[in-house]
């Protein structure tokens, strides 16, 4: 804080809000400091790696700064563009590779948004817990700390209020309510964007508002539904229809939310929030029917199943890659594809909500097919075929389409081989086939 000590000034303080966002007097510096392990064995070994600051100018507005730790942590770097970095940490069974992102300047002010004020995580909700203070070995509440160093205008006239003012719940304390910790979760995640004014309006993502009014549940989309039919942010007692979930449980960097600085899933968030979303009131959805197999490439046919947990479950199918429904295709055993398609189903059921639909797309090619053909450099005819390895084929020609003369037969090639013609020269023009030999 930009001051000189106690006594403040109303200049030198924080503007204190019991709820929504503090205030920040210019020149106030804000401090984070990342550490990672690198053992998962034994958490003390652990590497330095950036400390940012984020700096409140005189404008109102912040700037942020990124400075990297060099290996022997005798100084840190000032980067002026983002970096990425493979870290390599020792597990259990050998090591694995965690790729570590230090932010731009630019990228600061990507979450640092004019919505939110600027500053993240240094509000009441966030703050109104116990710490424990190192210097002095006592543990308080940091707002009650804060407030007795003067720090804050308006004051806390009365401290023991302080137990009434909003709070957050960690996502891994069991303690809360699912709802408590969801909440807490998307706020702190989620709410420096998504929030009026921000640059996602369709739902306001901030604890401060009520479930009811924060257009959460069932709240229509900013951007896509991911493939899903009937997607909102948060539908109740449907997983995949949440896309709130999907986004926070991929590292797919065209899909994962939020969308910087994180290489890796948040799985206690995860499983927090999809527990809570199961909890919520409403009509249960199905699991979507898995297909086998679930898409691919194959010559000729292939045969295809579909499967379903719920064996009460009345499964419907298409092939054109439009959304199955109960007028659609019933599934009453495996099915044979001859062409190329995309199958989507869906399952259905008494006292349940639909499933999403499954999807699988399969290349079908012919059992032969033309890969390629030239004349070699005796101006004979070079067919190249795709087939069946093991299957033997009968190359013919004809000058008429009528008359089939074999010229090559009782062939067991590899999946790829050659026809040559070796009378092709003396003809002004040739047909040809390849057959499989009965």
């Amino acid at each position: 804080m930009p001051n000189d000590g106690a006594p403040f000034i109303q200049g030198d303080q924080i503007g204190f809000a019991t709820n929504g966002e503090w205030t920040f007097p210019a020149g106030t510096v804000f401090v984070k400091h990342f550490e990672l392990a690198t053992n998962d064995l034994d958490q003390t070994m652990r590497r330095r790696l950036e400390t940012r600051l984020l700096v409140r100018g005189t404008n109102g507005a912040v700037y942020g700064l990124t400075y990297k730790w060099r290996p022997d942590y005798s100084d840190a770097d000032l980067l002026t563009n983002s970096l990425s970095e493979d870290i390599v940490v020792q597990t259990a069974g050998g090591t694995r590779t965690q790729t570590w992102y230090y932010p731009s300047p630019q990228d600061c002010l990507t979450c640092h948004t004019p919505a939110a004020n600027y500053v993240l995580g240094v509000k009441t909700r966030q703050l109104n817990g116990n710490y424990l203070y190192p210097d002095s070995g006592r543990a308080d509440n940091q707002l009650r700390t804060l407030n007795q160093l003067g720090l804050f205008y308006p004051p806390i006239t009365s401290e023991f209020n302080i137990t009434n003012y909003p709070r957050l719940a960690a996502v891994t304390n069991t303690g809360a309510t699912l709802e408590d910790r969801a909440r807490s979760y998307i706020d702190a995640n989620c709410a420096q964007c998504h929030r009026p004014g921000g640059p996602q309006t369709t739902f306001d993502a901030r604890y401060d508002t009520p479930l009811a009014n924060q257009n959460i549940l069932n709240g229509i989309l900013a951007k896509g539904d991911l493939g899903y039919d009937h997607a909102r942010v948060v539908v109740p007692r449907d997983i995949l229809r949440s896309v709130l979930y999907d986004r926070m449980n991929t590292a797919d960097s065209l899909v994962k939310m939020p969308q910087l600085a994180r290489n890796l899933i948040d799985t206690n968030a995860v499983v927090a929030v999809a527990d809570w979303i199961r909890s919520l009131p409403g009509v249960p959805a199905l699991d979507p029917p898995t297909i086998h197999p679930p898409g691919g490439t194959a010559v000729g046919s292939l045969t295809v199943t579909l499967q379903h947990s719920d064996p009460s479950a009345r499964l419907y199918f298409t092939v054109d890659g439009s959304l199955p429904g109960t007028n659609s295709t019933p599934y009453t055993g495996p099915v044979t594809l001859t062409n190329s398609v995309t199958l989507k189903a869906v399952a259905f059921d008494t006292g349940f909500n639909n499933s999403v639909a499954a999807t699988a797309t399969f290349a079908i090619r012919p059992p032969i097919q033309l890969v390629s053909f030239s004349f070699n450099s005796s101006g004979q005819f070079l067919v190249e075929l795709q087939g069946l390895a093991g299957k033997s084929y009968i190359f013919q020609a004809s000058t008429n389409l009528i008359n089939w003369v074999a010229i090559s037969t009782n062939v067991a090639p590899a999946n790829l081989f050659q026809f040559t013609d070796a009378s092709s020269t003396r003809f002004p023009y040739q047909f040809y086939r390849a057959i499989e030999e009965p």
